[in-house]
């Protein structure tokens, strides 16, 4: 089996294209109201570790191989489809996953990148929905919290989206969200507090 990264590129499409059209729908807490794309089973999958390629997700959202950035987002989104993420000996490690091999990467910060948000309105109460470039769909609630933490040096809103994958908040996207949102400032600090359905999240900005 070759092992040249455009060779491992092409085997990871043509398996990623495999798994999405045999893929279960990823169902957000069960919600009927959320809208979904086709995400494989990875779960369910337990292949060898393959190795590394030369592919980094960088702090911006930006896909490059081998020093070149991948501007086809349709080969984007299937590949962000297929990534998968494990605690190994305490660090975060991220691969690219199919049924045959599982490929480690590099991530700068976070693997998906939220850039839309909008509230919905389910059974009578209000949800906050956002979604990455990719296509993903999630709901904030409880299992997938609107968090603060830094990056270097700089304060960031990140969302858990799925299988341990979060997604930064668009700078545009998070002033949005801010619009949906509760205020409270003082000369030490800003916290805004989001509510969805009967989840809160308070994020705070010193400062």
């Amino acid at each position: 089996m070759s092992n040249t990264s455009d060779d491992i590129l092409s085997r990871l499409q043509q398996s990623a294209q495999k798994g999405a059209s045999a893929s279960e729908q990823n169902a957000h807490d069960g919600s009927p109201f959320t809208q979904t794309r086709p995400i494989p089973p990875l779960a369910k999958w337990n292949p060898e570790h393959c190795g590394e390629m030369d592919l980094t997700i960088r702090a911006n959202g930006e896909w490059w191989h081998e020093g070149g950035r991948m501007t086809r987002q349709k080969m984007v989104d299937l590949f962000s489809s297929v990534l998968w993420t494990e605690e190994v000996d305490g660090q975060t490690q991220y691969f690219l996953k199919t049924p045959v091999e599982k490929i480690g990467i590099q991530v700068e910060d976070a693997p998906l990148i939220a850039v839309e948000a909008e509230e919905i309105e389910y059974q009578g109460k209000l949800y906050l929905e956002l979604k990455t470039e990719n296509g993903d769909y999630v709901v904030a609630s409880e299992d997938h919290p609107i968090v603060m933490r830094e990056y270097e040096g700089e304060m960031r809103p990140y969302v858990l989206v799925r299988g341990g994958l979060w997604a930064l908040i668009h700078r545009n996207t998070f002033f949005h969200l801010v619009g949906m949102g509760e205020l409270t400032t003082t000369k030490e600090t800003t916290l805004l507090e989001l509510k969805s359905g009967e989840a809160s999240f308070v994020l705070e900005q010193k400062g």
